[in-house]
């Protein structure tokens, strides 16, 4: 786990390191039995495309799961996190049935600088360049 981040050490826009985060089938199906949400098209390549879908995708809140762990990362604490929410997802993660899996890019910023040590970050989720989830923002207590 990082070092904690200090309030006085950072600035609006100030850049969260982004990170790429992989998910694969088995992800998926780890997800299914931790959050009992068996929706076939989570897992089953045959229903996803039947619905219309190109393939399995991702949970939305696998993807959400993922981008609040990038903040928590940077702010050294799990526990420093006192708000979080997404608006709507704008587009799916499709998951290949292969090794390599789906990457999303998971980048945040510091919206803004709270006066009790508290930081407001704007995150963004992309997959194959275009985002997935919009209105993302989580309020981290710092050091």
């Amino acid at each position: 786990m990082a070092a904690k981040v200090a309030h006085d050490d950072i600035e609006v826009g100030t850049e969260i390191p982004a990170q790429d985060i992989t998910v694969r089938r088995v992800d998926l199906l780890r997800y299914c039995g931790a959050c009992s949400d068996f929706t076939a098209t989570h897992w089953n390549e045959r229903i996803a495309k039947a619905v219309g879908l190109p393939d399995v995708i991702a949970h939305g809140t696998y993807t959400i799961a993922a981008a609040v762990r990038v903040v928590t990362d940077w702010a050294g604490d799990p526990s420093a996190l006192v708000e979080y929410s997404v608006r709507r997802f704008t587009r799916p993660v499709v998951v290949p049935d292969d090794d390599a899996g789906a990457t999303v890019r998971i980048t945040g910023v510091v919206e803004r600088k709270l006066d009790d040590r508290r930081a407001v970050i704007r995150l963004r989720a992309r997959f194959e360049g275009l985002e997935v989830m919009s209105g993302a923002r989580a309020v981290v207590r710092l050091a």
